[in-house]
């Protein structure tokens, strides 16, 4: 079985692209909707399938601190989203997952638009273990590295 956001992405995916890619668009909208508190870093879901989910934050002023590049926390955030799209398209379907933590390095500056990739395998969704980690890692057009870390999330039955 599918969750809702998973088949969604499908759907929006299948959409004709005319000029730039509306499916990503449109499905990117309906999953700030969700989740308004992801609206406030302008995100751009780039892929969503199982173990892996892929995001951009850009580098555009709202997301900026201080000294011009663009704020860990607005990294953190699309590290959050990344995984969330990667949970969504990986949990079995008598399964549910919330996130428990987060563990992050700042490795660099980051001085451009942060590509945030969220990774599993699919051995950690079949297991037993409640805790589940989920590999992130922020990266520049570049390669940089500028954050890397792991979001653990609960892993659960669901009540029946």
């Amino acid at each position: 079985m599918t969750t809702q956001l998973y088949a969604f992405w499908k759907t929006a995916n299948s959409l004709p692209v005319v000029g730039k890619p509306l499916g990503k668009r449109i499905f990117t909208w309906a999953f700030r909707f969700k989740a308004p508190y992801f609206g406030s870093i302008a995100p751009r879901v780039v892929d969503m399938r199982p173990n892996y989910g892929e995001v951009v934050v850009p580098n555009r002023r709202r997301n900026r601190n201080h000294i011009g590049t663009v704020h860990a926390i607005a990294v953190c955030n699309g590290l959050e989203m990344a995984m969330g799209s990667l949970a969504e398209a990986s949990v079995p379907a008598d399964k549910r997952w919330l996130p428990k933590g987060m563990e992050v390095a700042y490795l660099a500056k980051s001085t451009g638009d942060v590509t945030c990739i969220a990774e599993t395998d699919q051995a950690q969704w079949d297991g037993d273990d409640k805790d589940l980690p989920v590999r992130v890692r922020g990266v520049l057009a570049d390669g940089s590295v500028v954050v890397e870390g792991t979001i653990h999330l609960w892993v659960t039955p669901k009540k029946k």
